[in-house]
């Protein structure tokens, strides 16, 4: 079959465009989805370039439908995914929650909107505690925040290959401005970047008898007893634990010396960085940490900064302290005053960080 994306390409599309290129090249099967602002351009890429390489859509009658069919085809065996945001993200915490249960390879886009209200449609990031601790279970989920187009292309395609290898419902978190707005990117063959696709394999029909050529599948998510509960919960905990080293990705920036730090995520890092640079060349002592995986946190690296002679931390985000309540919960403990810029429903440029940062000092 025809290969979607050979060699590189430079290209200039909407984040929405490079999540469906990226799910292409990744080898996806098939998409199950449900219209709603700002992600409807995924599946309308899908929809129209999927059929040519042999791949499928099906438009479901609501998200929580949508949910289900994805755990479904990944428990046969197919490389599934969706994509939604805002109300669609709060009705599909139904069928992530029971992929969280049975370990099931979900991936899942979501781009971020305002709240609450299921008809705001403004950019935000009011969707890190939805996505990151969602539903009815501990939050066993590996949550991706980009903060560029390109990052949606690498993220989306990395998201599938974590989600087979660690069997945990995996998420690429973006939001509405990198879902509408176009910027250059470069789209690529994963094979040529030396990115090996992990082949999905069925939980259901596999070859062999049970108790002799393999162990019995147990694809529970139904417990009637406290004790099987406790038991099949510290058993996630524990191999999510296990894996979390492996998983958790940050960047940093003039952490060496930094007076002050400054921890945002996603889009609004790129202002971040820009008021990061200008502030270094007055001569100011500020440095940034940007946690890429919010579950998991890379709480031992942002521990390792603030223990380096941080004197002051400023969080930075497009919501009402859900990155700030995610990082305190996670250095609880550590002493390091926190200062907040807390703009929900607004988009955050380099000139608010500077003039925070000059009150500050």
């Amino acid at each position: 079959m025809e290969k979607p994306v050979t060699g590189s390409k430079k290209v200039f599309m909407t984040g929405n465009e490079s999540v469906a290129w990226a799910a292409l090249a990744a080898e996806a099967d098939v998409m199950f989805g449900y219209p709603i602002t700002p992600q409807n351009e995924i599946m309308h890429y899908w929809a129209r370039l999927g059929p040519k390489y042999g791949r499928k859509f099906l438009q479901t009658e609501d998200e929580i439908s949508a949910g289900f069919t994805v755990c479904g085809a990944v428990i046969a065996g197919k490389k599934a995914f969706t994509a939604t945001s805002g109300p669609g993200n709060t009705l599909m915490q139904e069928p992530f929650s029971m992929a969280e249960g049975m370990k099931l390879p979900t991936v899942t886009v979501i781009q971020q909107r305002g709240g609450p209200s299921s008809g705001t449609v403004i950019y935000s990031q009011q969707e890190v505690t939805l996505t990151t601790y969602g539903g009815n279970g501990e939050g066993h989920r590996l949550v991706y925040s980009t903060a560029s187009n390109q990052e949606l292309y690498d993220y989306t395609i990395k998201a599938f290959n974590v989600a087979w290898k660690y069997k945990f419902p995996t998420f690429v978190l973006g939001d509405g401005y990198q879902a509408k707005m176009r910027e250059p990117l470069e789209i690529y063959d994963p094979a040529e970047r030396g990115i090996e696709l992990i082949e999905p394999t069925p939980l259901v029909g596999v070859p062999g008898q049970i108790g002799v050529d393999r162990e019995p599948q147990h694809l529970c998510n139904i417990y009637s007893l406290e004790e099987e509960l406790y038991e099949a919960v510290m058993h996630l905990q524990s191999e999510y634990d296990r894996i979390s080293p492996e998983i958790v990705e940050y960047e940093i920036s003039f952490v060496e010396d930094a007076d002050i730090l400054v921890v945002s995520h996603g889009v609004v890092s790129r202002s971040v960085d820009d008021a990061v640079e200008a502030l270094r060349a007055q001569g100011i002592k500020v440095g940034s940490f940007r946690p890429i995986t919010l579950r998991p946190f890379p709480t031992q690296a942002l521990l390792d900064v603030l223990g380096s002679g941080v004197k002051k931390m400023l969080l930075v985000e497009s919501s009402y302290g859900q990155l700030f309540r995610l990082v305190r919960q996670e250095i609880y403990g550590e002493t390091v005053p926190i200062e907040t810029l807390f703009k929900p429903g607004v988009g955050i440029i380099d000139t608010d960080i500077i003039e925070m940062i000059a009150n500050m000092i």
